[in-house]
């Protein structure tokens, strides 16, 4: 997880839903779930950045139809998830961290697990994400990039999602006992487990009947490193096919100076 997009696997269906918020150690939850549940894992954030241009349109598109309210367009939400959502084995990080309730319908079998950490380090880690998503120059540096270029309408129906969900928000502290206090409301409490990266393979194996793996240590994935990783990826990308755009306009320009 981090810099590799998933693959669907055929036959493989949703069976956990990943209901913490992004920083909160989902990336190795990701790859523990990858190993516990032997098949492929849909990381929010890794297969909107790093996945083929489908997954970030069809993201938009299913918030889009979240937020207006009209039953219907609900109905072609859930369909689109189904959708991009068939061939995984389970679903992490955001923005199917505000769709819980939604996944539930789809998948109500599922084990909804949200991955914890302390607060105010939360609060900390998570203003590392906000200042790369709101990057005054991404909109004209991404524009060349197919999928990417959607970056930034992506990242606006976050806070919108939220707002749907939680009501205005005075603070992030405020944001993150809301999502706790919110899972607790949508889901049943028999199918609701939190869980902290840093107690390891023993109590995620407990909530999902699953056998400690033997001699593989839990996966450590530093998800901040991961984050500035795929940011300074796709800016070097954006202004390499720039400065690619650039020298052929300057060609064209020069040339038909010099006829």
């Amino acid at each position: 997880m981090g810099q590799q997009a998933s693959t669907p696997q055929q036959g493989a269906k949703i069976q956990v839903i990943g209901a913490g918020l992004s920083r909160t150690g989902t990336a190795s939850f990701s790859s523990a779930l990858n190993i516990l549940l032997d098949g492929p894992v849909y990381h929010g954030g890794t297969q909107v950045t790093m996945g083929p241009p489908k997954e970030i349109k069809s993201w938009i598109k299913i918030m889009q139809n979240c937020l207006t309210g009209v039953p219907q367009d609900r109905e072609k939400a859930l369909t689109l998830l189904e959708e991009t959502l068939d061939g995984y084995a389970a679903v992490t990080d955001m923005p199917g961290t505000e769709l819980v309730p939604e996944l539930l319908e789809l998948y109500p079998d599922a084990m909804v697990i949200c991955t914890v950490r302390d607060p105010e380090a939360w609060v900390k880690s998570y203003a590392q994400v906000r200042h790369l998503a709101t990057l005054w120059f991404l909109p004209a540096v991404l524009l060349p990039l197919p999928g990417m270029r959607h970056f930034v309408e992506w990242i606006s129906y976050i806070p919108k999602q939220r707002r749907r969900i939680y009501g205005e928000l005075v603070s992030m502290a405020d944001h993150y006992h809301r999502h706790i206090a919110w899972l607790k409301e949508v889901v049943p409490p028999d199918r609701l487990v939190f869980f902290d990266v840093r107690e390891g393979w023993e109590p995620l194996c407990k909530a999902l009947g699953k056998d400690v793996p033997k001699d593989i240590a839990f996966p450590r994935i530093n998800d901040g490193k991961a984050i500035d990783a795929v940011a300074r990826y796709h800016i070097k990308r954006g202004l390499t096919r720039w400065a690619a755009l650039l020298s052929v306009i300057g060609a064209i320009t020069a040339w038909s100076v010099l006829r």
